[in-house]
């Protein structure tokens, strides 16, 4: 079995004091992705750098890096050292650190921070490109006969059952109509979002604000997924949200294959 866990640690320098590594080798995930990581690896300390799981083995890591500084970025943290690690090729996404594509040959695992299209749609423009930019990235993979893992913080919650309160959140950044849109294109065209595949049941999010005690009152949205070729689901044995671990506004998220 591999275990493959997605996390918006939210600053990974804010989730080390709140545990993070702790968490790591507790959970002993095969491989973790993160987003928003705000930092660069030469401002990090030792521990980002070749952390250990419960057994006492070594993740490599990799980091893709915002140019602006405590700014977006993603990371890696891998048992197995992957075929290849890269951006996503595209500069205008890859300065900002949103992607790193990593080829472990039975599969290509895309760990991804999509943007937030902001208050009045402000960046929706550069996140539909970056949206169209990942599934352009997938239908190449799976056209070459290749499977795709696709996690991360997508910043959509898809549908109405997914966020607390749909209806007063019609014309928010996450909630728009082009964002919902775009995860039906991406979904009716042999994607799967693989935690709805397990769980059809309402009041299971990943992202809370701080704010009004929204996490205690599960007043949440569904923001982070891992979604598969639908060609790759009959390997995807369970997809869970680690409600219960803390250290971020977001919780985990966890894949395993088999």
């Amino acid at each position: 079995m591999i275990s493959i866990v997605s996390w918006n640690v939210n600053g990974v320098r804010s989730a080390e004091t709140k545990g993070l590594f702790g968490w790591l080798a507790a959970e002993s995930p095969d491989i973790l992705c993160l987003q928003e990581t705000k930092a660069s690896p030469e401002q990090l300390t030792a521990n980002f750098h070749a952390p250990t799981d419960g057994s006492g083995r070594t993740y490599r890591a990799y980091w893709a890096s915002a140019k602006r500084r405590g700014y977006s970025g993603v990371a890696l943290y891998t048992r197995e050292e992957p075929k290849s690690v890269a951006g996503i090729g595209i500069a205008e996404y890859d300065d900002e650190g949103r992607a790193l594509v990593a080829d472990y040959g039975d599969f290509v695992l895309i760990g991804a921070y999509f943007p937030n299209s902001q208050e009045a749609g402000a960046r929706l423009d550069y996140k539909l490109g970056f949206c169209a930019a990942i599934k352009g990235a997938c239908d190449r993979l799976v056209k070459e006969g290749r499977h795709v893992v696709v996690c991360g913080d997508y910043n959509i919650a898809h549908k109405p059952i997914d966020l607390a309160n749909p209806k007063s959140n019609e014309g928010n950044p996450g909630y728009l109509p082009e964002e919902r849109a775009w995860m039906d294109v991406f979904t009716g065209s042999g994607y799967v979002d693989t935690f709805r595949r397990f769980c059809a049941e309402p009041n299971q999010y990943t992202w809370w604000t701080y704010r009004f005690h929204a996490r205690e009152k599960n007043v949440g949205w569904r923001l982070d997924y891992h979604c598969t070729d639908e060609g790759f689901m009959n390997h995807v044995a369970s997809s869970t949200i680690l409600k219960d671990v803390t250290g971020s506004d977001h919780c985990p998220v966890k894949i395993t294959l088999n």
